[in-house]
């Protein structure tokens, strides 16, 4: 559940210009659409984070394993790779005639590069022994950046006979078996695509991450954890280091010194500065733009007085602006902060989700963007309006009805003001009251927004009213608003999710006896909350949710943040019981399924197995679901659509036949 890994993870129910529906209004389906259905799973199609050429004029991106190229001022893309193999990562070459991009068509991820004049074909320029998983080229553009690690014991053979022998504080991770029972840092080399020979540049017992070059090539920035015992906490340092410093490491550099997070550095175009995202803690501390010199000093926080969480930045190519996205009450807008004066000036707001985007030399930008109710595409920017550059679910979105999705603000409980999304069905009638879900947000730091969601759309679809509260905890919202539920799970947002509720029957939308409660991750977390506050929902869907926090303690992949938050249990066990609802589980009269993958060791199905006994011999209608070799994400397809089928077969079960 922690704040990097889970705010994917928002929902399992796994981000258009400025013309997306006015709240409230209704979306009048056409002639001859359908609703959707669990085959819609998966059918929209994802476009990649855009990539400008240098030129400014053209767009390259990935989309369904091709690469494709299209104006930046509007008309139809065309792929450039065939469909015999996948393509992804696209990157322009300095002159803009050629693409560079990774591909399997050799058998494993590789560097190629495709010269687009009309009789290009493309080269394969690195044939290692490893996969290359991304495009860090230098400066120039002659060399390649490398992250390489050695396998741990757990994937050094198939099948695996002998002990796992366990000497490390963090020894589980949400992959594989889930053991990891040796450091294996992730190191990194430079590759000469001219003389096609590996240099290492950091070695020893750490691992670095997201490394960025100099400007002038001669060295390179990561993040890393150097401290005695990396395992403990969350701290991260920048560091620095020559690319031809080789093994010794004579040349290493710490940047930064302090118990804060960081990551994502980038210099700025001259080299003299370096700016970062860091976060107070790795847990709720919103994260936040840092800038200071390249050799080192004291950060100062660009985005302070945003108060809201960023999750991307760019430097502008005269270095005196940053570009940047952050989370904003349900959405994902894009602005920029001057580096002289400090000054904010907003770029995208309303109701948009930004994802990704790019600018050229000139400051144009282009972005992919999600608005209500529709999935992601690119657009050109130009004066906060949004141009589009590709409408790759066209078809799909033509061929279905949607319902409406509208955000409302209501009052918690003690007067805290709170959002929330709620969709209807397609054909929405307002006199008439509709079954309800309470649908709520993993993370628990993340949110709910304005984009298409499968999950929702097909609930509404099944004729269920959805509501998605942002409770104290979520993004969007500043610093306090998270920090509220410190040691609180499931106490502070409680409230606000039941407030939603109430404020969507008092809308005249929900119908007070027939309301379900559903959820993934920490949102699986609340539904087991929930049912054993109060008895008023007729069932329950609690997907991979904690349940005995004690359980989890050295079983799950979350020790760094018990023993952060909590303390051990021994120093804090009255806490850990308070946060624990299986601990309540007497009270429990809602029908509930449970759901989990197999080999989830980010919410093992331990707890889900606990609550589903409990339930059971308590004589309570339950459901286990246990899906195999599946982990706490990345399910299998089938999986999915059938977690969406048995979720709403057990809802039209209890709520839509109950007696009103």
């Amino acid at each position: 559940m922690n704040r990097i890994s889970l705010i994917v993870l928002v929902s399992l129910a796994f981000c258009a210009g400025q013309s997306g529906l006015m709240a409230g209004q209704a979306d009048e389906p056409a002639p001859g659409k359908r609703l959707v259905t669990v085959d819609d799973f998966g059918k929209t199609i994802d476009v990649g984070t855009p990539r400008l050429s240098p030129d400014g004029k053209q767009v390259a991106y990935a989309s369904d394993g091709k690469i494709y190229i299209v104006s930046a001022t509007a008309g139809s893309p065309r792929a450039v790779t065939s469909t015999t193999s996948k393509a992804w990562d696209p990157v322009w070459s300095l002159d803009g005639g050629s693409l560079y991009f990774l591909s399997d068509r050799s058998g494993s991820s590789q560097l190629w590069m495709l010269p687009l004049n009309e009789f290009g074909e493309a080269v394969q320029l690195t044939e290692l022994e490893f996969p290359v998983n991304s495009i860090n080229l230098s400066p120039d553009q002659s060399r390649l950046l490398l992250s390489k690690r050695a396998p741990r014991d757990n994937e050094e053979q198939e099948g695996k006979t002998e002990p796992w022998v366990i000497d490390r504080l963090q020894f589980k991770e949400d992959a594989g078996d889930g053991y990891i029972t040796n450091d294996s840092p992730d190191h990194y080399y430079v590759y000469d695509l001219q003389q096609k020979s590996l240099t290492p540049v950091t070695s020893g017992s750490y691992s670095e991450s997201e490394a960025a070059w100099s400007p002038d090539g001669k060295s390179i920035v990561f993040i890393s954890n150097r401290e005695t015992e990396p395992d403990a906490g969350y701290r991260t340092d920048v560091w620095r280091i020559d690319v031809e410093g080789g093994k010794d490491m004579q040349s290493l550099l710490r940047l930064t010194d302090n118990e804060q997070t960081k990551q994502s550095p980038a210099f700025s175009p001259d080299g003299s500065k370096l700016a970062f995202i860091t976060a107070e803690d790795g847990v709720y501390g919103i994260q936040h733009v840092a800038i200071m010199p390249a050799t080192g000093g004291t950060p100062s926080i660009l985005t302070k007085e945003l108060d809201r969480w960023v999750s991307a930045f760019r430097f502008s190519n005269d270095g005196k602006w940053i570009y940047l996205q952050y989370d904003n009450a349900g959405g994902v807008h894009l602005a920029r902060i001057g580096l002289e004066n400090g000054e904010i000036q907003p770029l995208l707001q309303g109701e948009n989700v930004v994802s990704g985007f790019d600018l050229d030399r000139s400051g144009k930008v282009v972005a992919k963007v999600s608005t209500k109710n529709r999935a992601a595409d690119l657009y050109a920017l130009s004066n906060s309006e949004l141009v589009r550059l590709t409408d790759s679910n066209k078809v799909f979105f033509e061929s279905i009805k949607l319902g409406n999705k509208e955000k409302v603000v209501y009052s918690s409980a003690d007067g805290t003001r709170v959002e929330a999304f709620v969709t209807t069905p397609p054909d929405f009638e307002k006199d008439h009251r509709y079954p309800t879900i309470l649908k709520i947000h993993g993370g628990p730091v993340g949110q709910f927004s304005y984009e298409y969601d499968f999950g929702t759309q097909f609930f509404a679809a099944n004729g269920y009213v959805v509501v998605e509260p942002n409770p104290r905890g979520s993004t969007g919202q500043g610093q306090s608003f998270i920090n509220a539920i410190f040691q609180s799970w499931g106490i502070t947002d409680y409230p606000d999710i039941i407030a939603a509720v109430d404020h969507v029957i008092e809308m005249g939308y929900a119908d007070p006896d027939r309301l379900a409660v559903f959820g993934y991750s920490y949102g699986g977390y609340m539904t087991n909350v929930v049912i054993t506050r109060t008895n008023r929902f007729k069932a329950a869907a609690s997907g991979a949710g904690h349940g005995l926090i004690i359980a989890n303690y050295g079983h799950d992949i979350y020790q760094k943040w018990y023993n952060w938050e909590l303390g051990g249990p021994w120093e804090n066990m009255d806490k850990y019981n308070q946060l624990s609802p299986l601990l309540r589980v007497g009270q429990v009269e809602t029908p509930t399924i449970f759901l989990g993958g197999r080999q989830d060791w980010n919410v093992p199905v331990l707890n889900a197995e606990l609550f589903y006994q409990s339930l059971k011999h308590k004589g309570v209608p339950s459901r286990l679901v246990v899906y195999p070799d599946s982990h706490h994400g990345g399910w299998d397809p089938r999986f999915n659509r059938d977690y969406h089928a048995r979720i709403i077969d057990w809802f039209d079960q209890y709520v839509k036949k109950a007696v009103n």
